[in-house]
């Protein structure tokens, strides 16, 4: 009998750690629809903002409402898709002056901790690699919003902002003292998998 307890026990146990741990909903990111965006802004000389984007990326994450701590992010990004609406500009950005997309084809992005605040904000801590470099980055996150859409499916929506200095990842070239850092923004709309 105490075996059977013992059994009936651990069965249980199991169950619920397996049903607490199911709780966390996987999204994948909504490329095909393009609802989701890598964008990045530096300055011009001092003058004004160059704007640019990733057109080709992919990634995923895990969010609990439950337990929103454990959340979890994984983006990979194709660095050759960089596009700052400019041919000759981002020919030179693929080169070895900045990204050099043929010696580093991909950047990525994970998580490694993920710490909620108040009014749907938090701050998403992660390795960001970039140039063949690994360094931590923390951003700045808010949640746009989740629900049900029009096909049955649900989704959800964040978006986190970063900056970092360019030279922490090897790129060294000189823009001018206004153009050190470079802020990056992930806006992802993820749909339940």
């Amino acid at each position: 009998m105490k075996m059977k307890t013992v059994a009936l026990s651990l069965l249980l146990a199991s169950g619920l750690s397996a049903s607490q741990w199911a709780l966390a909903d996987d999204y994948k990111l909504d490329i095909k629809g393009m609802h989701s965006f890598v964008q990045f802004r530096i300055q011009h000389l001092g003058y004004s903002w160059l704007y640019g984007r990733f057109n080709d990326f992919d990634g995923q994450f895990s969010y609990d409402e439950n337990a929103p701590e454990k959340a979890a992010v994984n983006v990979s990004i194709k660095t050759t898709s960089v596009d700052s609406n400019h041919a000759e500009r981002d020919k030179h950005l693929r080169g070895e002056d900045f990204l050099n997309v043929d010696e580093f084809p991909e950047a990525t992005f994970k998580s490694t901790a993920y710490k909620p605040g108040s009014d749907g904000k938090a701050t998403l801590e992660g390795d960001l690699t970039l140039h063949g470099v690994t360094k931590p980055v923390t951003l700045a996150v808010e949640e746009v919003g989740a629900g049900k859409d029009p096909w049955g499916g649900f989704r959800r929506g964040f978006i986190g902002t970063t900056t970092f200095a360019l030279a922490d990842f090897g790129i060294d070239y000189n823009l001018g003292p206004a153009s050190k850092e470079v802020e990056l923004t992930l806006s992802v709309e993820g749909i339940k998998q």
